[in-house]
């Protein structure tokens, strides 16, 4: 299966990310997400950012998934968490039998809190990606 790049995906109108979510039966899936950038001057005298709307966070860290992790089976994010594939690819299995591999470079919203989870496998010499949790509400 060739890995997805949704980073490569980006326009100036908008980023795509993949989001992990539980339906109300417990059952997880994958659907891509677009997300709208808006032109906004943050450098006078420049050509406006494209930037998304702002979305709040309560951490960020760097995660390095060690060498030979490889499948990390069924399990649930203890919050919703915005997750950024700085190398490697991942590939996603949901309990509706979706599996998705992605690139470095990607953004995965895991907020598959609650129900069945989903399964993750790593390359066998480990990634760096940076989790975000993001606010409850």
């Amino acid at each position: 299966m060739k890995a997805v790049s949704y980073a490569s995906r980006a326009t100036d109108q908008r980023a795509t990310y993949l989001r992990i979510y539980a339906d109300a039966n417990g059952e997880t899936h994958m659907q891509d997400i677009d997300i709208s950038l808006l032109p906004r001057e943050i450098f006078k005298g420049y050509p406006p950012l494209r930037l998304s709307n702002t979305l709040a966070a309560t951490g960020c860290r760097f995660c390095r998934v060690p060498s030979g992790m490889h499948e990390v089976d069924w399990h649930n994010p203890p919050c919703r968490k915005l997750v950024i594939w700085l190398t490697g690819e991942v590939e996603f299995e949901t309990s509706d039998g979706d599996v998705r591999r992605v690139a470095a470079g990607s953004v995965v919203l895991a907020e598959d809190t609650t129900g069945k989870g989903h399964i993750s496998r790593h390359p066998p010499d480990g990634q760096l990606q940076v989790m975000v949790d993001l606010d409850l509400t």
